[in-house]
């Protein structure tokens, strides 16, 4: 039973009461009876009084309480001239205006976090509470789109508060963090995803580099005097009179050229390190394939391997270093045409709208185990290979701005350049 109805009831029970007491008193004293009656009445008067002040702050109390109910905070209740009531208002008027100021600062951060987490470079995964995927932001989805196994095989497994790199296309390389955040009480899990390729390119640079430096610098002090030696020996032809001194001869001779294959050798790796920045104008790429496809026709024969252009039959013009770029396509063609052990075809296709360049080959492609590593520096799957061919291709590639990748989906492998549009 409601409060006011208690009250209702009480008042209409006394007020009955004394009527009931005044009917016995009319008729013996009609006097007293009419000042009880007079006493009823006003008793009643000042009850209904009473009752408007005493419902009045519970109703007010009842309409802000449906108010916060509805989390309508723009609710205010204007001063009635009661002191109890103007009270009660005041302090309901001035907690509405603090939770609405809070409502607001919480909303203002809400928002601000969202468009943080939209707009963050790092990839960001939030899960709900069961583990499920919850938000995911815009970079996050272009990493997992690129990487469809990446969040089950690779992140799922993880502890929460690790971390871990990943390298997911010999190219493109990760630091995942798996961390836990408070909600409402309970626990949730996120997960970061931060591309650190560019920093991991630098020091795999900044490493090799003296490395190879110091190397060339050893090798030709080393191999130029002795080559000097000999060839000053050989050619003192006293020195060779008997025959069994021939043998000695061609022996030093199989040295010098040792020597000069040596040099050759690290002139490829110190070509590597001097690569200049990119002298970059206005280049039409058709063109550029056309001719390239040509240098490399004769090897591309001896192989029975042919050429299959689909270029688009106006120019397409990109902004490059005309040398570094042709080095780069010799060097994705040739191992095209190594991958092909005979009678295979190698297609080119530049698409104009979508501004990217894929070379295809019908080769013996790319194991699991190697795509993770094809373009680590001086990685490579021949017997007698160095590894310098890629390494030169991703770094003409990223001086030029150009995203790039080397993937096998059988049966074929294709090298993708997205070009700037």
């Amino acid at each position: 039973m409601k409060l006011k109805t208690k009250y209702i009831l009480f008042i209409v029970i006394l007020h009955l009461i004394c009527l009931m007491m005044s009917y016995f008193i009319f008729e013996k004293n009609k006097l007293v009876f009419m000042l009880a009656e007079a006493f009823v009445l006003v008793s009643v008067v000042i009850s209904i009084s009473l009752y408007k002040q005493l419902v009045s702050p519970l109703t007010y109390l009842k309409q802000g309480i449906a108010a916060i109910k509805d989390r309508d905070f723009n609710v205010k209740f204007l001063l009635t001239g009661k002191k109890e009531v103007d009270e009660l208002v005041d302090v309901y008027n001035r907690m509405i205006d603090e939770l609405r100021t809070e409502r607001t600062k919480q909303e203002e951060q809400h928002f601000f976090l969202e468009k943080l987490i939209q707009t963050s470079p790092t990839g960001i995964i939030i899960l709900d509470y069961d583990g499920q995927l919850k938000q995911i932001n815009p970079k996050a989805l272009e990493i997992t789109k690129a990487n469809p196994d990446m969040l089950e095989n690779q992140i799922q497994g993880m502890k929460t508060g690790t971390s871990k790199m990943l390298r997911t296309d010999g190219l493109h390389t990760y630091k995942i963090q798996k961390s836990r955040f408070m909600d409402r009480g309970f626990e949730r899990i996120f997960i970061m995803m931060e591309e650190v390729t560019a920093e991991i390119f630098a020091a795999e640079k900044s490493v090799y580099s003296k490395v190879i430096r110091m190397m060339a610098h050893e090798v030709n002090n080393t191999v130029g005097p002795v080559n000097s030696i000999i060839n000053t020996a050989l050619v003192q032809d006293h020195l060779w009179l008997e025959e069994e001194e021939q043998l000695l001869k061609n022996a030093m001779k199989i040295a010098v050229e040792r020597n000069q294959n040596l040099n050759v050798f690290m002139r490829n790796f110190a070509d590597l390190v001097k690569l200049p920045a990119a002298n970059r104008k206005k280049t039409d790429l058709v063109e550029l394939l056309k001719s390239v496809s040509a240098l490399m026709y004769f090897a591309a024969n001896e192989k029975e391997i042919r050429f299959e252009l689909d270029l688009p039959t106006s120019s397409y013009f990109i902004v490059a270093d005309v040398e570094q770029m042709e080095q780069a396509l010799i060097n994705i063609l040739k191992n095209s045409i190594q991958a092909i052990e005979s009678n295979g075809v190698i297609q080119i296709e530049l698409n104009s709208a979508k501004h990217q360049l894929n070379i295809y080959d019908n080769g013996k492609g790319i194991s699991e185990e190697n795509a993770a590593q094809l373009f680590s520096p001086f990685f490579s799957t021949k017997k007698d290979g160095q590894g310098i061919g890629l390494t030169l291709v991703r770094e003409i590639l990223l001086n030029h701005g150009f995203d790039f990748s080397l993937k096998t989906v059988r049966p074929l492998t294709v090298f993708t350049i997205q070009l700037a549009g």
